[in-house]
């Protein structure tokens, strides 16, 4: 299965309430926010590396919000690799093979972060919302980590911006916004579009790339950071789902109503 396949034939696209117009967007990065599945995605890593190089991973490059396409090509020159143009499409459709492999693994050996389940069903009633994923995580991965925790039935994937796509997070999140600009027929701006995220790197993304930011201390970036980095709303993490609509509600309200 190629890096941009569709991993579940059978996965219906998420379903938007059509009594409102859309005119909220908000981008969930998808690791140490919503799910936390280290252990299965290092064995994937490992498993691609050799795929790729047929030599064993010695040292896997950190994440630190980044795509998955940087974590490549980091991994690959830590480990003595002269990178070459083949590389990266290569290790894509091996990351998302051995990944898709062992997709089972991920309800027993991952977890769903505190309160992601109900943060997500909650922003789910805003009116005029749709939501979809700003992530590192190549998308067939993506739909991998959310559908193992029942977490994928409120975001829209086709309109996410993800790790295969050699982009900077700032730029995936402008692509997200056009994806969805398309789709539902509305403008997506700063004012009208939030990513929440856990990390310093998303934080900057959402500077960058024109979006409120709701953080959560939930990864590796603690709350001062967070705050420090510029996030407009920093909480512990999304154990408290009236504290996550509320943010996304303050940083989304709608142009008539914030012009007024």
């Amino acid at each position: 299965m190629g890096a941009g396949r569709w991993p579940y034939p059978w996965h219906e696209p998420c379903r938007i309430p059509s009594e409102a117009p859309i005119s909220r967007l908000v981008l969930w990065n998808v690791d140490l926010t919503l799910v936390d599945v280290t252990i299965v995605t290092r064995d994937a890593y490992a498993d691609a590396f050799r795929m790729v190089t047929g030599r064993p991973l010695v040292k896997l490059a950190p994440a630190m919000g980044r795509p998955d396409s940087e974590i490549i090509f980091e991994t690959l020159a830590i480990n003595g690799i002269a990178v070459e143009d083949h590389h990266l499409p290569k290790f894509l459709d091996a990351l998302a093979v051995s990944f898709g492999d062992k997709h089972r693994r991920l309800a027993k050996e991952g977890r769903a972060m505190p309160g992601a389940k109900d943060a997500l069903k909650a922003v789910s009633r805003l009116d005029g919302v749709v939501q979809s994923v700003l992530t590192g995580t190549i998308k067939s991965n993506a739909v991998h980590k959310l559908t193992a925790f029942g977490l994928d039935r409120w975001v829209d994937f086709e309109v996410g911006g993800y790790g295969e796509e050699v982009y900077p997070k700032a730029t995936l999140l402008q692509v997200a916004q056009g994806r969805a600009k398309a789709k539902y027929g509305s403008v997506f701006t700063a004012g009208t579009t939030v990513l929440v995220g856990d990390s310093t790197r998303d934080v900057q993304a959402a500077r960058i790339g024109g979006a409120a930011m709701v953080a959560v201390a939930s990864g590796r970036s603690t709350a001062a950071e967070l705050h420090e980095a510029g996030a407009d709303i920093v909480l512990p993490d999304l154990s408290n789902p009236s504290e996550v609509v509320a943010a996304v509600a303050r940083l989304t309200a709608p142009a008539d109503r914030a012009a007024g």
